[in-house]
């Protein structure tokens, strides 16, 4: 079990470190987010899971962004996905985290995985699998559409995406820390948007 550890603190540590790059919005994108999610519904349990969506910069219109697809996959049981989901993906050659929804450590948790280009390449997919309570994950949703109705929300967090990737080329957690209080400031106001 400690060489299990092992390695998955190192395999944690690697995908950390992994350059951020970004790049101008790719009209490509929802193709690409459409042909995964194809892939999922035909290769996972159809009694484990439900919506799939499209979110992050790269589901944002005109978005300057990591050229990695976010889903965000619905899943009736976390613990199923362990045992029905997670050895199918990784047979496929995804890389799979058991990931804290907040900070280092603690629950809730996901199941988290990168699928990635030919040769176990760049990164071309991120995909959450999450309960339906877990709102924190599903606020997302709110996040994404607020920046597509507010063009100058959109383009203040490009800037800061910018400005972050300049500053932590090779730090993944800093560049996403670096945008919490923006994510979470919008994330609030898309929530009392939706609530009027």
């Amino acid at each position: 079990m400690e060489e299990d550890t092992e390695r998955l603190e190192e395999r944690v540590a690697k995908a950390v470190a992994e350059e951020i790059a970004l790049k101008p919005y790719d009209p490509g994108w929802p193709d690409l987010f459409r042909a995964e999610k194809e892939h999922l519904e035909a290769c996972l349990p159809k009694d484990l899971i439900g919506r799939i969506e499209h979110f992050g910069s790269t589901a944002v219109p005109g978005m300057t962004a990591k050229p990695v697809i976010d889903m965000l996959v619905e899943v009736r049981d976390l613990e199923e996905t362990k045992t029905r989901i997670v050895p199918e993906l990784i047979s496929q050659g995804y890389d799979y985290f058991w990931r804290p929804t907040f900070g280092d450590d603690g629950p809730p948790f996901y199941a988290w995985f990168i699928r990635r280009g030919p040769g176990k390449g760049e990164r071309t997919h991120h995909i959450h699998m999450v309960e339906a309570h877990f709102s924190e994950h599903w606020d997302r949703l709110l996040f994404r559409d607020y920046l597509i109705g507010h063009p100058e929300a959109a383009r203040e967090y490009a800037e800061i995406k910018l400005r972050l990737a300049k500053a932590f080329p090779r730090d993944r957690a800093a560049y996403t820390r670096g945008k919490t209080e923006f994510v979470e400031r919008v994330t609030e106001l898309a929530k009392a948007l939706r609530r009027r």
